[in-house]
C-alpha cells in the first residue's frame, strides 16, 4: 500500500477586485466554508478613483488546494484577476509592526541598540517606553519581536504582508 502525502506550501496570492462593500467579507466567507486558513490578509485601493482594489492574501494548501482556492475567487464576480505571486516568481513582500517596550536603565538601552540593528525607527518616546516601527519580512519582524520580549515587550500591532511582482509587468 502506498500512501500518498501532499506537501504544504505557503503562497501569497493579489486578488485584484471591484473596490464596492461586502467583496472582503465574500472573499473571507469562501476561505471559512471551505476551511482554508488565511494566514494574512491586506486590503488597499490601487486605482486613482478607488473603484479597484487589491487583496493580498498568505495562506497555506497542497498544490490541489491552491488550484481550488484561485479556481474559488476567479468566480467570484467583481474579482478581476487571482494571481500566486510564488507560483509566478519574483516577487518582494514586505510587512510593517509598531513593536511597543517598556523598560528602563540597560533594558532601554539594548532596546535601542537592536532596533538600529534591525532599522527600527522610534515613532514614540516617553520616559518609560518606546514605539517602534520596524519593516521587511515577516521572519525579520518575528525575530525583532522575539528580541523585544526580552527587554520589556508590551504590545505589538502588525499590518500583514504587501506583495508585488518584480520587473517591469504589472501583475
Amino acid at each position: 500500500m502506498h500512501i500518498r502525502t501532499e506537501v504544504v506550501e505557503r503562497h501569497t496570492l493579489s486578488v485584484t477586485v471591484d473596490n464596492e462593500a461586502g467583496i472582503l467579507a465574500r472573499i473571507a466567507g469562501m476561505f471559512t466554508a471551505r476551511g482554508y486558513n488565511i494566514e494574512s490578509l491586506t486590503v488597499a485601493d490601487v486605482t486613482e478613483d478607488e473603484s479597484v482594489s487589491r487583496i493580498t492574501i498568505v495562506t497555506s494548501g497542497s498544490a490541489h488546494v491552491l488550484e481550488q482556492i484561485i479556481a474559488q475567487l476567479d468566480r467570484l464576480v467583481p474579482v478581476h484577476k487571482v494571481l500566486d505571486l510564488t507560483a509566478h516568481g519574483p516577487h518582494v513582500e514586505r510587512e510593517l509592526a509598531l513593536v511597543k517596550v517598556a523598560g528602563a536603565g540597560e533594558h532601554r538601552i539594548e532596546a535601542l541598540r537592536l532596533a538600529d540593528v534591525y532599522r527600527a525607527r522610534v515613532v514614540d518616546a516617553t520616559t518609560g517606553s518606546f514605539v517602534f516601527e520596524v519593516t521587511g519580512g515577516s521572519e525579520k519582524i518575528d525575530t525583532f519581536v522575539g528580541l523585544m520580549r526580552e527587554v520589556g515587550l508590551v504590545e505589538v500591532a502588525r499590518t500583514g504582508i504587501v506583495a508585488i511582482t518584480r520587473g517591469r509587468d504589472p501583475a
